[in-house]
């Protein structure tokens, strides 16, 4: 994925997380995701093209009842709808933004496994940042996005319907195999039919990952960005060789969240 903002019902935007030990956990950050000869992203955590992708705020109070879990944004063509058929399908409401006449702007979600995720209003193509000339340029061959976004649960249908309805995701099966037979996982497609992000079973390669919604952001040198992160105190979870070198690593930063690393 090079552009970062795809306007579309089921694109993600954005994600954030509210942290306790702030400066510790921006400081960890900005090391393990500032790796390569020209880094994707900022010391300030913005990508290289000066875009807030990502947001790492203070943990206050007002936050209290959030997960410590990285939140992605998806847009959806309705939010309060949305908000309904979260809860009638078993999930729950965190927060919820209202303008001065009520109309629902933005919320915070719990799905039934009790992955967070947030939900904004599709944005249109004219409040997004132009960037096509600057991913274009030789300049800028590479930007700082997210470039996956991924689900493992334990049941992965269910959760599937769940998301299909309070999303607006079609389903994609994706052949599957691990040393107890064949079975499916799922690429969600957004309103344009491209995928947008995974539910997965927690079998195969998935085994032992946290039903947390996982982002996966590029970094500039993978192998370097795996040793700075036990530096500076944090977990390699699983990691994945691929040819010349890593494919993805899934850390746990030192606060206990957890994101996916892949070659930028």
């Amino acid at each position: 994925m090079r552009a970062p903002f795809v306007p579309r019902t089921g694109g993600i935007l954005s994600a954030d997380i509210a942290v306790p030990e702030h400066e510790r956990v921006v400081h960890f950050y900005a090391r393990v995701l500032g790796t390569g000869e020209k880094p994707l992203w900022r010391e300030d955590l913005m990508n290289n093209l000066g875009m807030p992708i990502i947001g790492l705020g203070a943990r206050q109070a007002e936050f209290a009842d959030l997960p410590l879990q990285w939140m992605p944004h998806i847009q959806v063509a309705d939010v309060a709808n949305s908000v309904e058929q979260a809860l009638a399908r078993g999930g729950r409401e965190l927060m919820h933004g209202e303008d001065d006449e009520g109309k629902s702007q933005w919320a915070v979600l719990l799905d039934p496994n009790g992955a967070a995720f947030g939900i904004i209003p599709v944005v249109s193509a004219e409040d997004l940042p132009s960037v096509e000339d600057d991913i274009a340029s030789d300049a800028v061959p590479r930007v700082g996005c997210i470039a996956w976004l991924d689900l493992t649960v334990s049941d992965a249908a269910a959760t599937c319907d769940f998301y299909r309805q309070v999303i607006g995701w079609d389903v994609q099966e994706v052949a599957m195999e691990d040393p107890n037979g064949p079975y499916a996982d799922y690429n969600m497609l957004g309103a344009d039919g491209v995928p947008a992000a995974g539910i997965c079973h927690a079998r195969g390669v998935n085994v032992g990952l946290p039903p947390a919604w996982m982002i996966y952001l590029p970094v500039g040198d993978l192998a370097e960005s795996v040793r700075r992160v036990r530096e500076e105190g944090g977990r390699v979870l699983k990691e994945s060789g691929g040819t010349g070198g890593y494919a993805y690593a899934i850390i746990q930063d030192p606060v206990g969240a957890t994101m996916a690393l892949v070659p930028g």
